[in-house]
């Protein structure tokens, strides 16, 4: 019984693990190292979902820019973001995070504004 038990446990702690969640829906175009961009993700109230930055190249640094004014924002590892929608709003909200890095377009530092709808 208890193994049972530690078994649902563990798999509830694994679910409801950030860095376990769906990728964002993302629309906007990957950008250059060196160009900002802007993004747009659709997210459900009390949901959370991963915000990986795919600019083509080598990425050395990244982080956040500006936190975001409703919800919660965390990075998981250089290229991944985790964004959570507070439960029981439904609304909008803005972030932004940066990469800096090297590719085949270009080099520098991007900013991406993530604008989200939660609904």
């Amino acid at each position: 019984m208890r193994r049972f038990f530690a078994l649902i446990v563990l798999a509830f702690g694994v679910a409801a693990d950030p860095a376990h969640a769906r990728d964002c829906r993302v629309t906007g175009n990957p950008s250059a190292f060196g160009v900002d961009m802007v993004a747009f993700i659709a997210v459900k109230s009390g949901e959370t979902c991963n915000f990986p930055m795919r600019i083509p190249g080598m990425m050395t640094a990244s982080g956040i820019a500006q936190k975001p004014a409703q919800g919660a924002l965390r990075q998981v590892n250089i290229t991944t973001f985790t964004y959570s929608a507070p439960r029981g709003y439904k609304g909008s909200d803005t972030f932004a995070i940066y990469g800096s890095g090297k590719g085949p377009y270009g080099s520098g530092r991007s900013v991406i504004t993530v604008n989200a709808t939660i609904d």
